[in-house]
């Protein structure tokens, strides 16, 4: 990629292998929708055209509020193009929630495709077909830390809250990894949602590789195997629990050639040692990349040991080189197991119109990101929890994510999640949902037993319910305040079990 370019949406452009295809989209009947780099370079610009000559303000925001698409790339780096600022926003948040996004980001112009008109009729609309304006185009060239694109959370506590990109801090992003990690000669696979960093990270990080992509509108397991099989896809970049519903479309994998995956990286979720075996035994020509990122400190956080030393295997590696990083105790001393604060160039700016917020970052640049790890004696950090998730049981602190790694690591458990429940005499309890492996058997009992014989008791779950899968948020995470409300129903059920 040219460095000499400052506009994020010129991450295309005449630099780009012009016939080489940068997409092959795919519709929810898996028919494909092939774009060049030429092809995509020219909707950018007509998509940044048509917004111009409407005279919108440089730095107004437009929004998208589509599924995945070829379109809706060509439609976020138009409007970055033409000055603008790019607002995905998730579909899949109920109407309450989409319009709240749409007004708080104070978008002039919303694009729907068919999915989201449904959520959002009568609301602000508007087709791409009247607004594109066919031609070539000169991209707003911005300075210092102008924002590019503001990324909604996900609003599982609290309202959402818009964190604002820059131009110079995602194309620090794209040129650091293009360093460390040059797709151009693999075939990715994307199927996270374009709403969310995972997904538009990895997307910007194809066309400055000058790779092909295959781009799914969703994840549905099933689609999602015949797509890397069908185009050979070397590359994978999933949340775990993307991998764990794929892991149980048996009758589909045993006649499936999975062998092209290279690489599969996880992120936005911690990788337990369970999963991370069937991975291997599934995909044992690739390497699994076990990522952190978030939405606020972007993708660039971690990478190898400089020294060379292999990584453990759940560790999320070494500080990158590029990247300051620190752990807090509660005390706020500097440790080797506390709160992660970072600082790099590709920060973001802050939160959008959020004064009511304690602010993220310390007084000398770092972000505060909440997540609490471990480092060891060479330096690799492990994820231990989120700070928000942590609860007390008894004065003593439970993070869910130590417990479901442990039952994870029972041979029968394909899935664990850990919430608390509140309790009198406790203040809370943790209580447990499980997914079990295909034909895989255990008791409720020998799960509590396997607790207590490999943790503290007070880390042993109270309850453990058998669920045929856990339910996702619109990030494909597992939502816990779902699984909370459901153990709060059950327990007051009158059943036999509960009395």
């Amino acid at each position: 990629m040219n460095d000499a370019i400052c506009n994020l949406g010129d991450v295309v452009g005449p630099h780009s292998p012009s016939d080489r295809l940068a997409f092959i989209g795919l519709d929810g009947g898996l028919n494909e929708s092939p774009y060049r780099f030429d092809q995509l370079n020219d909707l950018a610009n007509a998509t940044a055209r048509g917004l111009s000559a409407r005279g919108y303000a440089q730095g107004e925001r437009i929004a998208i509020l589509a599924a995945n698409s070829v379109e809706f790339i060509a439609v976020v780096l138009g409007i970055m193009r033409a000055g603008l600022v790019a607002v995905p926003v998730n579909y899949r948040f109920p109407r309450a929630l989409i319009e709240y996004v749409v007004a708080d980001s104070g978008a002039r112009l919303l694009f729907c495709d068919d999915v989201a008109r449904v959520l959002l009729d009568g609301g602000l609309q508007a087709g791409l077909k009247q607004f594109v304006d066919p031609g070539a185009f000169v991209s707003f060239a911005p300075t210092a830390d102008e924002p590019a694109m503001i990324l909604y959370t996900s609003g599982s506590t609290g309202k959402p809250k818009g964190v604002v990109l820059s131009h110079a801090a995602h194309l620090w992003v794209v040129r650091t990894r293009l360093e460390a990690t040059p797709l151009a000669d693999e075939r990715a696979l994307i199927a996270a949602p374009l709403y969310h960093m995972n997904a538009l990270a990895l997307a910007l990080l194809t066309l400055a590789s000058g790779a092909t992509a295959v781009l799914l509108p969703q994840f549905i397991a099933q689609d999602y195997i015949e797509a890397i099989e069908r185009y050979r896809c070397t590359w994978l970049t999933a949340v775990p629990p993307m991998i764990a519903m794929m892991l149980r479309e048996q009758a589909r994998l045993a006649r499936a050639d999975l062998s092209s995956v290279r690489v599969v990286r996880m992120g936005s979720a911690p990788v337990s040692a369970s999963l991370l075996d069937q991975i291997t035994q599934l995909l044992p020509n690739a390497r699994v990349i076990n990522a952190y990122g978030t939405t606020e400190g972007g993708p660039v956080v971690f990478g190898p040991h400089p020294a060379r030393l292999p990584s453990p295997a759940l560790s999320v590696g070494h500080a990158h080189p590029q990247v300051q990083l620190r752990l807090r105790d509660n005390s706020g001393a500097v440790a080797d197991e506390g709160v992660l604060e970072l600082k790099s160039p590709g920060l973001m700016s802050g939160y959008h119109h959020r004064p009511d917020l304690r602010d993220p970052f310390t007084d000398d640049g770092f972000y505060i990101t909440g997540d609490v790890f471990r480092r060891d004696a060479e330096g690799f950090y492990s994820f231990v929890g989120r700070r928000d998730d942590m609860f007390v049981s008894g004065g003593e602190n439970i993070y869910p994510g130590e417990i479901e790694k442990l039952l994870e690591r029972h041979p029968a458990v394909q899935q664990a999640c850990v919430v608390p429940v509140e309790d009198a005499i406790k203040g809370f309890k943790p209580m447990a949902f499980v997914v079990l492996r295909s034909a895989a058997q255990t008791s409720e009992q020998q799960l509590k037993d396997f607790t207590l014989e490999h943790a503290p008791a007070y880390q042993h779950p109270r309850r453990i319910w058998f669920v045929d899968a856990l339910p996702l948020a619109t990030t494909n995470k597992i939502d816990r305040p779902a699984l909370l409300l459901d153990a709060n129903r059950r327990l007051q059920e009158r059943t036999p079990e509960n009395l």
